[in-house]
């Protein structure tokens, strides 16, 4: 089924439309008032669903520091020269006309007793449910030689924007017959078929206009994403082009050293032209400073509802929750999101909440018009979202197939966002 903008606003969560009397809330203010903190595929999207569906009932405010959010999602589409970087960002004016007053700071820390979260600005928001939704941070001490202070030498460019444009630069202006190495992450992290559709753009890049160039891709997994697919393309596409090193092979990375564009790797030094090096992640900072992270860095959540198990005035969204089953990925946060937004009305307003139901589908391109993608729907259970069916592209189809799979990918990408921003 081809998925298009107005299908994929039709696949969110039912919710009965019928709200019972507010409750009387402790902080003696009138109307119950929800916090949420990220305006990305999870933050926005309850933030929206929130102010939209309770009927001006309850007060919304989403603290944001960028006033132009820039997708993850398709920015790997902008290296390879197949969109550009204004198709990716999104504003949140339209949130304003539905209810959402939207706070452009920094949110710095958060008092749970009290229920307020700081800003960068000074302010402080109180709340009665907050939701965070601040996607991941990086483990700075997990590639040895690579820091925040390296990135602009080595990019991550797994926060799009000012990295997105400046890893397209940096592979633009490779000689030709020149060295691109990725130091891939560690699972789990955001979008886990993302590092190899990034091999794929790049691939794509210099094909056109460097095709003697190099691609080294220093993985520690001994498997990714889409493997298959990905590989069965590479050789189709780009043979000769790409090498992906695992760990038995030397894939586990010993050092980078950005002062001199080197990579060493089980011992050997590599001298390459440009690194995208892609740590390994942990929940957005703000997860961790208001206390409802584990020891691995990571929100575990409710599958039910959402909500923090540190917490259930908390709720943790999209990358930064540890909830089971679903990949880290723009599409799992907004149908995260939508559950989440049903269970905070309900719990404010007394609105129905129904069984939460999730769905997922990560889309990736490997050349123009080769589309592939893995997906799959979920259900929430004591322990975890637990994945109840799945699909995923096949090695092998037509080239039909695989064109409509990429425009339904075009269709789902202008969906979301409507969904997100309204």
């Amino acid at each position: 089924m081809k998925l298009d903008r107005r299908g994929f606003l039709g696949t969110g969560v039912a919710v009965a439309a019928a709200l019972a009397a507010p409750m009387v809330l402790a902080g003696g203010h009138g109307k119950p008032r929800v916090v949420v903190v990220g305006g990305g595929a999870g933050g926005a999207t309850a933030a929206r669903y929130i102010a939209k569906d309770s009927n001006g009932e309850i007060d919304v405010t989403l603290i944001e520091p960028t006033r132009t959010y820039y997708t993850c999602f398709f920015s790997n589409l902008y290296l390879g020269g197949l969109r550009d970087m204004s198709s990716l960002g999104h504003t949140y004016g339209a949130m304003a006309f539905q209810g959402v007053n939207v706070v452009h700071d920094w949110a710095i820390g958060v008092d749970r007793d009290a229920k307020v979260v700081a800003l960068a600005g000074g302010g402080r928001v109180p709340y009665d449910k907050l939701i965070l939704s601040p996607g991941i941070d990086f483990r700075e001490e997990a590639v040895q030689g690579w820091d925040l202070s390296s990135q602009n030498a080595m990019p991550h460019a797994y926060k799009a924007g000012s990295q997105t444009e400046l890893l397209k630069a940096q592979v633009e202006a490779i000689p030709q017959g020149g060295i691109f190495a990725m130091v891939a992450p560690p699972n789990p992290f955001r979008c886990p078929p993302g590092p190899y559709e990034r091999v794929s753009m790049v691939a794509h890049y210099f094909k056109n206009n460097n095709p003697t160039a190099k691609i080294i891709i220093f993985d520690p997994k001994p498997a990714f994403s889409k493997q298959a697919l990905f590989t069965d393309g590479w050789s189709r596409h780009y043979s000769g082009m790409i090498d992906w090193i695992n760990p038995d092979f030397g894939g586990k990375v010993d050092e980078v050293r950005p002062g001199s564009m080197e990579v060493v790797a089980d011992g050997e030094v590599v001298k390459v032209d440009a690194c995208n090096v892609i740590p390994a992640m942990k929940a957005g900072l703000i997860a961790e400073q208001a206390g409802v992270t584990n020891e691995a860095g990571w929100a575990p959540v409710d599958p039910h509802t959402m909500a923090s198990r540190a917490d259930e005035n908390i709720y943790v969204l999209g990358d930064s929750s540890q909830q089971g089953d679903m990949p880290k990925s723009g599409f799992s946060a907004n149908s995260q999101a939508k559950v989440c937004a049903m269970a905070v009305r309900g719990a404010l307003t007394g609105s129905s909440i129904f069984p939460a139901r999730f769905a997922n589908t990560c889309w990736s391109l490997i050349e123009t018009n080769d589309g592939v993608k893995v997906g799959a729907s979920y259900e929430a259970t004591d322990e975890k979202i637990a994945k109840i069916d799945g699909f995923i592209s096949q090695v092998g189809e037509d080239d039909a197939t695989r064109a409509a799979t990429y425009e339904e990918s075009v269709g789902w990408y202008a969906g979301i966002t409507a969904d997100m921003m309204g």
